[in-house]
């Protein structure tokens, strides 16, 4: 486990360095230390290979805490059926009091809703889904597996009553960003119960590159103008309010008080 900055998670869990699915927009690779998995993003994976014993020994010291499962790659990409150090990662964090959160776009996960459904008050279960469209989602996550698989899976998965959420992210101009779009993943966060977090595209280290051919067929794919984040923050919480369903930005920008005697 490493220990992570974001507010909802006190640790992470990766048992993989790098990711099969070559998502065109992903920043994880900005923080990957293997340079060459990092270069080839998509084309190298690294198996950690002892994760497992490691992780056996970090539980038995680490404070418990909520494990988000993983952050900087997908826990269910191909190898990991395999390999299964997802799913033995699970066993161990979950039979020693830690909470876990998952996120991925696979719907390898249904593999393991049996040890998930008796752990269900201790999981949350999150589906990436930047569009429900097949032809543009193989141009932005060239590997992963289609739309149309990642909502039976969550439908599966809410049916168990397991605790669901959808992350619409990276939103990207002129690509996934339209009242039609956004309004047909609202309308999947409604039907299975989840809730829904949304994300806007983040310029990082080697996406100038990723990105030029989505760049070729949405030349403003990679803007991030204000203006025009605004308005489609207008449009998902409009969607969400009127659906009736819970949502937030991914990552809220907290507070900053700006002195002691203001904070207490």
């Amino acid at each position: 486990m490493s220990k992570t900055g974001l507010y909802d998670l006190d640790y992470a869990y990766n048992p993989y360095a790098g990711c099969y699915h070559g998502c065109r927009y992903c920043y994880g690779r900005a923080y990957t230390r293997h340079e060459e998995v990092a270069e080839a993003w998509g084309e190298i994976v690294y198996v950690k290979e002892n994760a497992v014993e490691v992780l056996l020994e970090e539980v038995r010291r680490a404070r418990k805490g909520v494990v988000g499962i993983s952050t900087i790659t997908d826990p269910y990409q191909p190898i990991e059926a395999e390999e299964r150090l997802t799913r033995r990662g699970l066993e161990i964090l979950l039979s020693s009091g830690f909470e876990v959160s998952i996120q991925t776009k696979s719907p390898l996960v249904l593999r393991d809703l049996d040890f998930l459904s008796k752990h269900r008050h201790k999981v949350d279960v999150g589906i990436t889904i930047t569009t429900l469209d097949p032809v543009v989602a193989r141009l932005i996550e060239p590997r992963a597996p289609e739309p149309a698989a990642r909502a039976e899976a969550l439908r599966k998965i809410s049916a168990e009553g397991i605790d669901t959420w959808v992350f619409l992210g990276p939103i990207m101009r002129g690509v996934n960003d339209s009242p039609e779009v956004i309004g047909g993943i609202v309308a999947l966060a409604a039907e299975t119960g989840s809730r829904l977090y949304y994300d806007f595209f983040r310029m990082k280290r080697g996406l100038a590159t990723s990105m030029s051919l989505v760049k070729e067929r949405y030349p403003e794919a990679m803007s991030t103008e204000h203006g025009w984040r605004m308005k489609v923050v207008e449009i998902v919480e409009k969607l969400c309010e009127r659906e009736g369903i819970p949502y937030e930005p991914a990552f809220p920008m907290r507070e900053r008080k700006s002195s002691l005697l203001e904070y207490f």
